[in-house]
């Protein structure tokens, strides 16, 4: 097998997934409930309590064996019941997260590929109790990847999203024996019932025009209708591919990176004032008095010179940045920023970044609609609390 130089953190890898955040007293709980849960799953299959006859009894009992478990914890050690036939098996370890056994998918996949030390190869083993070969990692993308690859590709046009975000992240991905960037697209919304959903992702090349169409299409082709608005920074090929496939639609532009790029052209001092009066203009409920605030803080601050670049920002952008004020206003705080797609991007990033680089494109985008489809599960059910207009 060819040996490749691969870039890890051992360090941060062993502390990630063989060492628990919390304590020894929470961590013991969890093992004790995991326990109780497979015995009543065993009392439950064989229709009969301990030591108990019955008609109904299915099999008997055959003690335990230990089994350890990976999960967002760390490694737990579990006692397994058995039955005398054997066919009796707890669904404790087909219902761990998905990310998890994306992570340890994508460090499979790097033993295999030969991108791997020799301390990453044994905790692998100490992960999955087994030696790691092509077959067996084949036998686990298997179980995983149609769970994915449905969830990610499942229909659009079950509902009505009048509220779309959209934001791209990096990633390293091994191509080719070189290492190289990719983005991963993503794209969240609120939904008619004021849900929130994350609608898709997809792994491309660096952001640009082409590659956020591409994305655009893929969602577009699973069945997503044109929304009222859609929230995203100002990338500009972001901005042409939204004009062009979402006809009709509004663009907002995230009004926490607007603010951000007008107070990056500031002066460094005395500037107090100027920061209140633009603070204010965001702060409008209508875009009447969005657009008179704008006014009166031109006429205070206009004629400074050495306002001249952060004015000429703020005019440019000014427009783009207000259009949820048009929409009704128990929905503006949830629809003027991208702040909720980022803190999702955050979770993401905080799986992928032990993997640092993934083996190969297919691995990436297994962890992270892994990592997505636990999160989506979580939101399921879960409305944003808007009020009565």
């Amino acid at each position: 097998m060819t040996q490749l130089q691969f870039n890890l953190n051992i360090e941060d890898l062993k502390d990630a997934v063989m060492n628990s955040d919390l304590g020894s007293v929470i961590k013991a709980s969890v093992v004790l409930v995991l326990n109780s849960v497979m015995e009543k799953e065993r009392d439950d299959y064989l229709q009969a309590g301990a030591y108990v006859r019955t008609p109904d009894r299915q099999d008997s009992r055959n003690g335990y064996y230990d089994r350890g478990l990976l999960l967002s914890i760390g490694k737990v050690t579990l006692k397994v019941p058995r039955t005398r036939n054997g066919e009796f098996s707890p669904s404790v370890f087909e219902r761990y997260s998905r990310c998890d056994q994306a992570f340890v998918l994508s460090m499979l996949e790097m033993v295999v590929n030969g991108v791997s030390t020799r301390k990453v190869k044994n905790i692998v083993q100490q992960l999955c109790g087994e030696s790691v070969s092509k077959s067996f990692v084949s036998s686990l993308t298997e179980k995983l990847d149609p769970i994915v690859n449905t969830w990610a590709n499942r229909p659009l046009n079950t509902t009505y999203y009048p509220y779309i975000f959209a934001d791209a992240m990096y990633i390293k991905v091994r191509e080719h024996n070189r290492v190289v960037s990719k983005a991963v697209y993503i794209a969240t919304a609120i939904n008619e019932y004021n849900g929130r959903e994350i609608l898709g992702l997809k792994v491309d090349h660096a952001e640009s025009y082409e590659a956020w169409q591409r994305f655009f299409q893929y969602l577009q082709s699973r069945g997503l209708q044109s929304p009222k608005l859609i929230i995203s920074d100002a990338h500009k090929g972001l901005k042409k591919a939204i004009a062009e496939e979402f006809v009709g639609t509004t663009w907002q532009r995230c009004t926490v990176h607007f603010k951000r790029n007008i107070f990056n052209q500031l002066p460094k001092k005395d500037m107090d004032d100027v920061k209140i009066g633009l603070k204010r203009i965001f702060e409008a409920v209508k875009v009447e008095d969005a657009r008179k605030f704008k006014e009166e803080f031109l006429k205070a601050f206009g004629e400074n010179p050495k306002l001249d670049k952060a004015i000429e920002t703020l005019e440019d952008g000014f427009e783009d940045a207000i259009q949820y004020l048009n929409q009704p206003s128990k929905y503006h705080q949830f629809i003027r920023t991208t702040n909720s797609l980022e803190r999702l991007n955050q979770e993401v990033r905080r799986r992928e970044k032990v993997i640092r680089i993934f083996p190969n494109t297919q691995s990436a985008f297994r962890l992270v609609g892994a990592v997505l489809m636990d999160i989506a599960e979580e939101q399921a059910n879960k409305k944003i609390p808007v009020g009565k207009e």
